[in-house]
């Protein structure tokens, strides 16, 4: 099997759409203690507790990895954040970089906010890549369009060593489907109720939604409807009997983690971690569709490696 190290991997969104995409997950890394016992939690293999300015590539190669997996801090790029890379989360896609390059693994997959494409960050972090001969494809993929019950858009950076720029890009973007996934069609009935409330960051945006449409961005905030909440124009219904907050678990659910995964601890780490989650069906479209690139790339540099050989 392919063997994957998962870096920053949070409470287990990204790796478990790997992992049901057939990757073999070795190995996890997060410097979030409550993260770290919410992943161990759901997997059989571990996740350590580090630093990842401690990582070092001689532990790492020690796994054996064909691809690394990883989606640094976004808080710096994020529009929930304070959209300043001063504020050192945005070394820590660098880092990334680094570690991947040293590494020289053949196969990388970075997540990050759709921002980071405005950011001084990743312009430094491609040309630590590309000094490394890797080819890039970059995309931003919509999760309703992937499987996701969810608006939500983030930035995809795949590399492989030694191949053309783009490689996978056309084939993730032609499969997305043609229109976006309802909360109704991924959960059917299981919430319960018709309309409920996502505190938005402004009251000049909506906050209360139908489950016949895709949710809006999961955040790490779970607040109640406030006493002297406006009807908004664009609200599903003006009925604010018909409408209530979705449980931490539901949230968890819209971003698509199975009922099976166990999530326990207090509220706010909670709402947190699954904001700060890769959507699981997310994180398996790019899976599927880059080891089916895996398999077809392999089986024709052995068709040539034996046609060579044959020479």
């Amino acid at each position: 099997m392919i063997k994957v190290l998962d870096l920053f991997c949070g409470c287990g969104g990204l790796s478990l759409g790997f992992q049901e995409a057939e990757f073999d997950i070795v190995k996890a890394f997060d410097n979030w203690e409550k993260a770290v016992e919410i992943y161990n939690a759901n997997f059989f293999h571990q996740a350590e507790l580090i630093d990842i300015y401690n990582l070092t590539t001689e532990y790492l190669d020690s796994f054996s990895p064909d691809v690394i997996i990883g989606g640094p801090p976004c808080q710096d790029y994020s529009s929930a954040g304070k959209q300043d890379e001063s504020q050192g989360r945005a070394n820590l896609t660098l880092r990334y970089a680094e570690l991947v390059c040293s590494l020289n693994i053949e196969w990388f997959v970075m997540e990050n906010v759709d921002r980071i494409l405005k950011s001084q960050t990743l312009p430094k972090a491609i040309s630590l890549f590309k000094s490394a001969q890797y080819g890039l494809s970059q995309v931003v993929l919509d999760a309703s369009l992937c499987g996701v019950p969810q608006k939500r858009k983030r930035f995809f950076l795949i590399g492989h060593k030694n191949d053309t720029d783009d490689f996978l890009t056309s084939i993730l973007y032609s499969d997305l489907s043609s229109k976006s996934k309802t909360v109704r069609e991924y959960l059917g009935n299981e919430l319960n109720t018709e309309y409920y409330y996502r505190h938005p960051r402004s009251y000049a945006r909506r906050g209360i939604f139908s489950i016949d449409e895709p949710s809006a961005t999961i955040r790490g905030v779970n607040r109640p409807i406030p006493n002297n909440y406006s009807i908004h124009p664009g609200d599903a219904t003006k009925d604010l009997s018909k409408v209530r907050v979705l449980t931490t678990l539901e949230r968890a659910r819209i971003q698509t983690f199975p009922k099976s995964f166990n999530f326990s601890g207090n509220k706010t780490d909670l709402e947190q971690m699954i904001g700060n989650a890769v959507p699981v069906e997310l994180a398996k479209y790019v899976a599927v569709h880059l080891m089916e690139y895996i398999q077809t790339y392999k089986k024709l540099y052995s068709n040539q490696t034996l046609s060579d050989s044959r020479a």
